[in-house]
């Protein structure tokens, strides 16, 4: 049985007849979501490997290592998605020196970073925002607060539009998508505020996957629109506790399959096929947790053996002992970054640098004689191997 998603709102825009689309409110209905047969059997096994996720992650010394890793990864592979040239070293290099051959695109990512942080910590506070239409839009404002270049600076950051966007073409005529015209924006947004908010009994790690669409489908800014749409799965799923902490990202797997990603999602709207975007919505969770696993035994069995290989070195300090165990959150320093975050002089920190240095733990990645860049490499080929994004 067919089923209806939305309907057409005719417009003119610019001299041209524009066909708009404007979702329904979820839950999909007549009929209601098939979740019986392959999308109950792939909801299990999406599951079980967050199950196995949220274990692996426990096993990292310090889980605060492993999210600081990951936020920063998503941040990148997100908004290259949008099309950012900046990577992870990029990232993490302007955090330790403040320079940067590509501020634009390392802003964004940085922007991605702040956005997702604030969100989480307004959610978790008892007095904080809830998970709103409100808090996506004070996340959309720090995401594109300040962008330059050909992105962002001009799209009105933090507000609902009030003019007609479109997806692909040149315009809105011959655009590959023309979301709902901006009087009937907020009013989709309240829809979707309430369905989030109310008592359907769908699972949640499915509905935080019907919520994505639905937001992707009405594209209430200017811009930024892929981005906050991602990060609301991330936030929904910590939200709704399928998560213990925002350690599920799924960008890399969109990024991987992103033809078929757009395709799902046009497909939900011209032909109601709630049942395939769910299917492979799915089967990129699956795939993303099982990512997270390998880089959890890759991030522990790295982090245990650099550790006992300097407690058994003959210059090991205990300062070295300290700066190896920031390293992972700190993955790139310089000589003063790491005296700030051992609270010691200037060459007592050099020389903890000089120690991870002789057993390879840190590798000299700037050639200069002077203002030095240390990476701790290996990390950082553990937390992103085979994903482009270093």
């Amino acid at each position: 049985m067919p089923r209806t998603t939305g309907t057409y709102q005719v417009s003119t825009v610019a001299g041209e007849t524009v066909r708009a689309f404007v979702p329904m409110a979820l839950p999909p209905d007549r009929p209601r979501l098939h979740l019986e047969g392959p999308i109950s059997a792939a909801c299990t096994s999406a599951m079980t490997a967050i199950a196995r996720l949220d274990i692996a992650a426990s096993l990292v010394p310090n889980t605060h290592w492993f999210l600081y890793g990951f936020v920063r990864k998503e941040a990148v592979l997100t908004s290259q998605i949008e099309g950012t040239e900046a990577t992870l070293r990029d990232v993490l290099e302007f955090e330790a020196t403040a320079r940067t051959s590509r501020i634009d695109d390392v802003a964004e990512v940085c922007n991605y970073v702040e956005a997702l942080n604030h969100a989480r910590d307004e959610i978790a506070k008892p007095d904080g925002l809830p998970l709103s239409t409100r808090l996506l839009c004070n996340a959309h404002r720090l995401l594109i607060q300040g962008a330059g270049g050909h992105r962002g600076g001009d799209k009105k950051p933090g507000m609902i539009r009030t003019s007609q966007n479109w997806v692909g073409g040149t315009r809105p005529g011959n655009a590959r998508f023309v979301p709902p015209p901006p009087d009937a924006v907020r009013r989709a947004l309240a829809d979707l505020d309430r369905w989030i908010h109310g008592h359907d009994p769908l699972p949640p790690l499915i509905k935080a996957g019907l919520a994505h669409v639905q937001f992707e489908t009405i594209h209430p800014f200017l811009d930024g629109n892929g981005r906050i749409g991602r990060l609301l799965i991330t936030l929904l799923l910590e939200h709704w506790g399928v998560m213990k902490s925002p350690i599920l990202y799924l960008s890399h797997s969109f990024k991987r399959h992103q033809r078929e990603y757009y395709d799902r999602l046009s497909a939900v709207r011209t032909d109601g096929d709630w049942e395939g975007w769910t299917l492979f919505y799915l089967s990129c969770v699956e795939e993303a947790a099982a990512d997270g696993i390998a880089v959890a035994e890759r991030i522990f069995e790295l982090t245990s053996r650099d550790r006992g290989q300097l407690m058994s070195h003959a210059s090991a300090t205990v300062a070295a002992i300290r700066l190896l165990d920031l390293l992972p959150s700190n993955p790139m320093v310089t000589a003063p970054k790491a005296s700030r975050l051992l609270g010691l002089t200037g060459p007592t920190a050099r020389k903890a640098i000089e120690v991870l240095k002789e057993i390879g733990v840190l590798v000299e990645t700037s050639g200069r004689k002077r203002d030095r860049v240390y990476a701790y490499h290996a990390y950082l080929q553990a937390l992103t191997a085979n994903e482009g994004c270093v």
